[in-house]
């Protein structure tokens, strides 16, 4: 990745210290004919390591900004910046391989295939990756063992609980030791207990690993342990401190 600082237009400095920045990023829809925009212009930018929590009401394009960070989805305009280089000049060959190395992704709903054991879904990254099977094995376990489930190595997935399934995808999610973890929702289909557990989890794992991590939540307890709260107001992200004193009158995005 570039080193060198980049003076823009918009006078923003991209640097690697930022290591993640959005820059005048839009993104909109068509919906019966209409055109709806989600994003508006964000600037933000997030530190290597940080841990960010973007919270608000359903709609407002928390999901459409993940996407747009994990590069399933490119935005109708601006950059996103990854140590300096906009990571969205890459073709889709390239762009798809940025996202299997350097991205994790957890959901609300796991997306674990049934017919394979945790182990077998945890290797799947790094199969993908082209990486031999007896490393992936090695990996897989590892991860596996880590997030608790060292007795459920070759159990298949439909047999684990809710709470077990999760930190399969959160394992799969890490098996190829990604610089950042999204998740969307990670403990949205859990019970208290299970949340509770996945939580404190998912925050040691930042410490271990000092990736940076961006979750989407309703879950205010979850949101609380992060480093930095932000919702989206019209269509710009806002740090929670300054929405909570200017309310949706808030108009000083970062």
């Amino acid at each position: 990745m570039a080193d060198a600082t980049l003076q823009t237009r918009d006078g923003h400095r991209d640097t690697a210290d930022g290591f993640m920045s959005l820059r005048d990023l839009h993104k909109g829809y068509n919906v019966t004919g209409a055109r709806i925009e989600i994003l508006c212009g964000v600037d933000f930018d997030i530190a290597a390591g940080e841990t960010l929590a973007v919270v608000g009401a359903s709609g407002i394009g928390k999901s459409t900004l993940l996407h747009i960070l994990g590069t399933l989805d490119r935005p109708d305009k601006g950059r996103l910046l990854v140590q300096g280089e906009d990571v969205f000049t890459y073709d889709d060959r390239k762009l798809a391989r940025f996202r299997n190395m350097s991205i994790g992704f957890v959901f609300q709903f796991h997306h674990l295939l049934p017919e394979f054991t945790a182990l077998e879904n945890t290797m799947m990254p790094a199969l993908i990756n082209g990486m031999p099977k007896g490393d992936a094995r090695k990996a897989a376990e590892r991860i596996l063992v880590r997030v608790g489930l060292k007795e459920r190595l070759h159990h298949r997935v439909t047999k684990l609980s809710g709470g077990e399934q999760q930190r399969v995808a959160l394992a799969r999610a890490l098996a190829l030791n990604p610089r950042i973890l999204l998740a969307d929702e990670p403990t949205g289909n859990l019970d208290i207990a299970n949340s509770e557990q996945v939580h404190d989890l998912l925050m040691e794992l930042n410490r271990e690993l000092q990736m940076t991590m961006v979750v989407v939540t309703h879950n205010l307890e979850l949101a609380a342990l992060m480093s930095r709260q932000v919702t989206i107001v019209e269509g710009r992200l806002v740090d929670m401190d300054r929405f909570d004193r200017f309310g949706s009158r808030a108009k000083h995005p970062h």
